[in-house]
C-alpha cells in the first residue's frame, strides 16, 4: 500500500511528518500558516491515517525512503516526535537529498540512561505498550493528555484533539506497538555531528516527553539553530503562529 501524501500551498517544498498514533490532520492549526509560504507534502505514515493497512516493516529509516520516493528531492523535512526520527534519518543519510531539517519536540534519544539524564523513564513507554493490549483507545487518549501537559487551555485542547485523532480511522495496533519499540531503541546522538544540512530544533519549554534541554543539546551537537516556545509536546497546536514563524524565518536563511 502506498503512503498517503496530501499537497497544499505553493512555494518551496516542505514535507510534514506526524508523530506516534497520529496522522497529518494533526497539523491543521499549522497547515494554512505554512501553506502561505510553502508547497506542503502532508504525510500519513504507514499504519496511520489514510495509510492504514500497510503490512510493511516498522522502520524509521525505511519509512524515510518510502516518503522520499513520493515527494520531491531537495525539500525541507519537518518532523514532530516520531516523525522527527524519520526526518532525522532522511537528513543523516541524505535520503531524498533534504535541503534542510526541522525537528519539533524530538531528540536523538528518547529514553533516559546513565549517560543521558535528559530522557524519560523507560517505564513510561512500557506502560503504553502494555496498555495497548488492554484498552487501545484509552491508552492513546492517555498519550494525548501527556502530550498536552504544560500547554495553556489543556482541557479544551484535549477535547478538540480527541475529536480529530480517529477521524481517519484507528491506526494499526501492530504499527503502534512496534513504533513504541522504535522510540525505545533509537539513539542517534553520536551521528548528529555528521549532519550535513542546516537544522532547526523547536522545543516546548513545558514538554514532559522531550526536554527542551535535550533539544538544545541536539542543536548544539548538530551545529543547528535552537528555538524554544512556551508550550508542551505539541507546540504547533497551542502556538501555531510561533512555530510557523520560526520555520519561515529559518527557511529564509537557506541557500536557494
Amino acid at each position: 500500500m502506498n503512503i498517503h501524501v496530501e499537497i497544499q500551498g505553493d512555494g518551496p517544498d516542505l514535507i510534514l511528518i506526524h508523530g506516534w498514533a497520529m496522522h497529518a490532520g494533526i497539523f491543521a492549526p499549522l497547515t494554512p500558516l505554512l501553506a502561505a509560504h510553502f508547497r506542503l507534502h502532508l504525510v500519513d505514515l504507514p499504519g496511520h491515517g489514510f495509510s492504514r493497512g500497510d503490512d510493511g516493516a516498522v522502520d524509521a529509516r525505511g519509512w524515510a525512503a518510502r516518503v522520499a520516493a513520493l515527494t520531491p528531492a531537495r525539500a525541507i523535512w519537518v518532523g514532530w516526535s516520531l516523525g522527527g526520527l524519520v526526518a532525522l534519518y532522511a537528513a543523516l543519510d541524505a535520503i531524498g537529498q533534504p535541503r534542510a531539517l526541522v525537528e519539533i519536540a524530538e531528540s536523538p534519544r528518547l529514553l533516559a540512561a546513565q549517560d543521558w539524564p535528559l530522557g524519560i523513564a523507560p517505564r513510561a513507554l512500557a506502560d503504553f505498550a502494555s496498555g495497548l493490549q488492554r484498552d487501545y483507545r484509552r491508552t492513546i487518549e492517555r498519550f494525548l493528555a501527556l502530550e498536552l501537559i504544560g500547554s495553556a487551555h489543556t482541557h479544551a485542547m484535549l477535547r478538540e484533539l480527541k475529536s480529530h485523532v480517529f477521524e481517519r480511522g484507528e491506526p494499526d495496533k501492530r504499527v503502534l506497538v512496534e513504533g513504541l519499540r522504535l522510540l525505545e531503541t533509537a539513539d542517534l546522538r553520536e551521528r548528529l555531528r555528521d549532519l550535513r544540512v542546516p537544522s532547526l530544533w523547536i522545543a516546548g519549554r513545558r514538554d514532559r516527553l522531550v526536554a527542551a534541554d535535550a533539544m538544545r543539546w541536539s542543536a548544539q551537537r548538530a551545529a543547528g539553530t535552537f528555538a524554544e516556545i512556551d508550550a508542551g509536546h505539541a507546540p504547533f497546536l497551542s502556538h501555531p503562529q510561533e512555530v510557523a514563524d520560526a520555520i519561515e524565518r529559518f527557511a529564509r536563511t537557506l541557500a536557494p
